[in-house]
């Protein structure tokens, strides 16, 4: 079982990701690689990733020789230089650590006891490896996860507006409570009890798309809490079979529509969305009037010249917006 301790200070800085992180995504994505268990559903996407898996990746799995990542890998960042930037600026004494933590009952191999020294080429081979897993196994499906993220801010931020913070963070996880200001949460199979204090720290809420098991838990010094959730429909993201990533809001408002609002990072006329969608002016406008009446745009006349710009609304629908639960 987690048990995780709000203060009333924490429970007013709970917060959701408003964008996926890729080095969080990407290490989910090995562990679940690495994990024998769910054939069913992953067995193919597995499988079919072994085999395309280049030889650069291989110096990661000496870092998590039994399934446990050390802590100085435990970033978030929005890019993957940034999140791999974070990880070469933490303190010597951190790595060295985390790597002591993992290998304190084997002896390391070469290049991780190179790590632990802080060698450039060890740190080189890190990167090489970090860079080719991301190219191999996130970067097909990246623009899809972002999709999925952005689905499950808008799912987080109308649960929050309707049912408020409490009910929201056990809806996460079907089986937990939230009683005195800890919530539990269950975890099936695993002995012992974990306690995690926020003592005003506050706590990201980070959907995860790759691993279907507990919660993945940072929780460092002096900065807030984060814990990933498994979400999305309880599959591997692949891309579908013509390149393109689906996209869950182009279900709903269809392409078209979709396009015309990603065109509306500045306010734009007619004329200028037809020709960023590459439609007729009058399919343009259509398209604006439906997308204006279900609140997703508004429209402002100035003399003869009209405006076409997205509303909040749209904008949360889009990019999963910059403030939190």
């Amino acid at each position: 079982m987690i048990r995780i301790h709000f203060t009333a200070d924490d429970f007013a800085r709970v917060r959701f990701a408003p964008r996926p992180s890729p080095v969080p995504e990407l290490h989910a994505a090995l562990m679940m690689l690495g994990t024998p268990h769910e054939e069913l559903l992953f067995g193919r996407w597995r499988n079919g990733l072994l085999r395309r898996l280049p030889g650069a990746v291989e110096p990661l799995a000496d870092l998590v020789p039994d399934g446990l990542a050390p802590t100085f890998l435990d970033v978030l960042g929005d890019t993957l230089d940034e999140g791999v930037a974070l990880i070469r600026a933490a303190r010597p004494e951190f790595v060295r650590a985390g790597l002591e933590q993992v290998y304190a009952r084997r002896p390391a191999p070469p290049w991780i006891r190179a790590l632990h020294g802080g060698d450039a080429d060890a740190w080189r081979t890190w990167d090489r490896a970090q860079r080719a897993a991301y190219e191999s196994v996130l970067a097909p499906v990246w623009p899809l996860i972002q999709d999925l993220h952005r689905t499950e801010f808008t799912r987080h931020a109308l649960a929050v507006a309707v049912h408020g913070i409490g009910a929201t963070l056990t809806d996460l996880a079907p089986g937990s409570r939230l009683r005195d200001g800890v919530w539990e949460w269950p975890l099936p199979g695993v002995e012992g009890v974990r306690e995690v204090r926020l003592a005003g720290r506050g706590l990201i809420l980070r959907p995860t798309f790759h691993w279907r098991h507990g919660p993945l838990i940072q929780d460092l010094p002096d900065r807030p809490a984060a814990l990933a959730y498994p979400a999305g429909r309880g599959l591997p993201p692949v891309p579908d079979k013509g390149g393109s990533p689906d996209e869950p809001l182009a279900g709903v408002l269809g392409r078209t529509r979709l396009a015309l609002l990603r065109c509306l990072d500045e306010p734009c006329t007619t004329t200028g969305l037809a020709r960023g969608i590459g439609v007729s002016n009058a399919t343009a406008s259509a398209h604006a009037s439906a997308l204006r009446a279900a609140g997703l745009l508004t429209t402002t006349r100035t003399g003869r010249s009209v405006h076409h710009a997205r509303t909040p609304l749209a904008e949360l629908l889009l990019t999963g917006g910059t403030a939190g639960g």
